[in-house]
């Protein structure tokens, strides 16, 4: 017998000596970091609600309950008795039931009212019908992604059930060495923006964090190949960690599968969702551009099958000898500051990935508290000692500035816009403006992927800032339906109607300029002197943005049937600063300041060279903390 069984078997004793006697435990076991306990009494516990807050408690693991299929009522009467029991204002849409974990996904415009007071109403539904009911959101605006998203892990639940299985022993599995040491090493992103990669190692365990690509430099990926990490085959790797759904952090995970890889990916609900999203768009720009694609589609959909999504603040055993718990980053929809407690009290490292630090219209600012933390991975993208951003209150009263200036003048102002994160946050300044009567109420036309990108933000309202939640919740407050949003959605057709018509905001993807339905703009708009085209966002060196921001007004476009013209751009080009998803200088080091407990070690990464030697130099000086700028390739030993 394995030890893990042996491990089961203790476990299963233990919970039947726990429960009342007349609940009976027909099986125990391991789905990834959570336990599994299946009853012939699933009604009995949940009248018992304490139950399994207490076994938890005791056996210090994450529990579910699930019902024997044989004890199970059947869905149809078990529907009119969950119906029954759900406040009719809860709007479900969708009720699908699963015998083969007796489990019941309901949808619901609004989750709270169905799990109630405590998970009061939760526990009823299981008193009822002896289903265990988990709930989603019914996303306020559809979205194809998210319905895609859910739709395939309900057809792949055997597969995923197997690999959980698979997951859960591994991560139980006894430990097999007395060697204690912790190692980080650097596969990217050190002295650079993009390609972020880390190997996090111990005896017993190696879990890659992120795994990017490099904007603008095809072929710049991190060294996998290198020992540490693939070069010793994709299943060393005990676990992936991925921070949040940017390329630059996940464009190449998918790959992982094609090398081999077979494990979980730890991340957020949403970043998953935008991982996929974002995965599959990267593959079919690289199509459209004529580049052979690093992989293939279905690995986007392996890499999806094997995610388990953590909340906030969840304490998670990944390994036998790790710990993870996810925390609000503040710099995209969920995006997480990673932070590993490894062996029993042994070492505690942070990876900030990348982050906010004070509050915007989107998010509360990053959590910077932990029970522990001996070494930090702080970004740096704005680290340089000159980095200090506009202040977010006078770079929205400049852009509305700037937008009245070109109402005035008839002419219509179009932003180019990531559409993660960037454009809600301009899409909330613009609602509030023109509720506010600050500039005229106009159509703001939004191209690409920014309604789809929308959509799943309005999907996850509990990961975004406490009052903009608050609004989503109320259908009639819900800022991004307001009426003046148009999703672009006949292409050039529409495209020409807007160009033709009168003054409007378009907000359309790419953020910078290199590609994508924002050409067509700078061919419709661009050469109208009444018009303004606003850049919100940071243009990398060698990017057409970055060329136009500094001055080019002659760009080369492909025309139709592959023949290159050169457009001559006669509107005005602003650049309002202020509205970056990153920390700038002041925020990165208010982050270390306030930080509790402040890390002995910060190794400074994320950022050009001279930005990560700014801030190395300014944390050590001002807070006599050790601190590195390292290079790719390095490894830091910690104990």
């Amino acid at each position: 017998m394995s030890t893990v069984e042996k491990q089961l078997d203790e476990l299963k004793a233990q919970i039947t000596e726990e429960v009342p006697d007349d609940i009976s435990i027909s099986d125990v076991t391991y789905e990834g970091p959570e336990l599994v306990i299946y009853t012939r009494d699933p009604k009995k516990f949940a009248q018992n609600g304490d139950l399994i807050r207490t076994l938890a408690g005791k056996l210090r693991k994450r529990i579910t309950v699930r019902p024997d299929p044989d004890v199970l009522s059947r869905p149809t009467d078990a529907e009119a008795e969950i119906r029954g029991v759900i406040p009719e204002e809860a709007g479900v849409t969708d009720l699908d039931f699963h015998a083969d974990t007796g489990e019941v996904v309901i949808e619901a415009q609004k989750p709270g009212m169905v799990i109630g007071r405590h998970g009061s109403t939760l526990r009823e539904i299981t008193q009822r019908v002896g289903w265990t009911p988990e709930v989603v959101r019914t996303p306020p605006i559809e979205s194809s992604t998210v319905s895609n998203v859910r739709n395939f892990l309900k057809q792949e639940r055997e597969e995923r059930r197997d690999i959980l299985e698979r997951v859960g022993r591994q991560i139980h599995r006894k430990e097999m060495s007395d060697d204690e040491w912790v190692r980080i090493t650097t596969l990217g992103c050190c002295r650079e923006v993009g390609r972020a990669s880390f190997i996090l190692s111990t005896p017993e365990t190696r879990i890659l964090i992120d795994c990017g690509d490099k904007p603008g430099a095809e072929g710049e990926v991190p060294y996998l190949q290198v020992p540490e990490a693939l070069g010793a085959g994709a299943n060393t790797i005990d676990a992936v960690v991925l921070t949040h759904a940017h390329l630059d952090h996940s464009a190449l995970i998918p790959l992982l599968f094609k090398y081999g890889y077979d494990g979980p990916i730890y991340c957020t609900e949403p970043t998953r969702d935008l991982m996929g999203l974002l995965t599959l768009d990267y593959l079919d720009v690289a199509a459209k551009e004529g580049r052979t694609p690093p992989y293939e589609s279905e690995m986007v959909r392996e890499a999806i099958k094997h995610t388990i999504p953590l909340e906030y603040g969840d304490v998670t055993d990944i390994a036998p000898d790790v710990k993870l718990t996810f925390h609000n980053a503040g710099h995209i929809l969920g995006s997480a500051v990673s932070h590993f407690h490894i062996g029993d009290g042994l070492y505690n490292v942070a990876f900030s990935g990348d982050i906010h630090y004070d509050d915007t219209r989107l998010f509360n600012g990053a959590v910077n508290e932990f029970p522990r933390v001996e070494t930090l991975v702080l970004e740096s993208t704005y680290g340089g000692r000159n980095d200090y951003q506009t202040d977010q209150e006078d770079s929205e009263r400049r852009l509305v500035e700037v937008i009245n200036e070109t109402y005035e003048k008839g002419g219509k102002v179009v932003i180019p816009a990531f559409a993660v994160g960037r454009s809600q946050e301009i899409m909330l300044v613009l609602e509030e403006a023109m509720r506010s009567g600050k500039i005229p109420e106009m159509p703001v036309h939004l191209d690409g992927m920014i309604w789809e990108a929308t959509a799943i933000h309005t999907t996850y309202p509990e990961y975004l800032r406490d009052d903009l939640r608050d609004r989503i919740f109320h259908e009639d407050e819900n800022p991004f339906l307001a009426p003046q949003f148009n999703h672009i959605d006949r292409g050039e057709e529409e495209r020409q109607e807007v160009a033709d018509g009168d003054q409007c905001i378009i907000l359309s993807t790419s953020g910078m300029v290199t590609g994508g339905p924002i050409m067509s703009w700078l061919e419709h708009i661009g050469p109208d002197p009444k018009s303004r085209m606003v850049f919100v966002g940071y243009q990398a060196q060698g990017t057409l943005g970055r060329r136009i921001q500094n001055g080019w007004d002659e760009i080369p476009m492909n025309g139709r049937g592959g023949r290159s013209n050169t457009l001559t751009l006669k509107l005005d080009v602003e650049t309002v600063d202020g509205f970056s998803g990153h920390a700038d200088r002041q925020g990165l080091e208010n982050f270390v300041r306030t930080m509790n407990p402040r890390p002995e070690k910060v190794l400074c990464v994320h950022g050009d060279e001279s930005s990560v030697q700014d801030l190395s130099s300014a944390l050590y000086h001002e807070f006599n903390m050790r601190t590195f700028a390292p290079k790719n390739l390095e490894t830091f030993r910690f104990r």
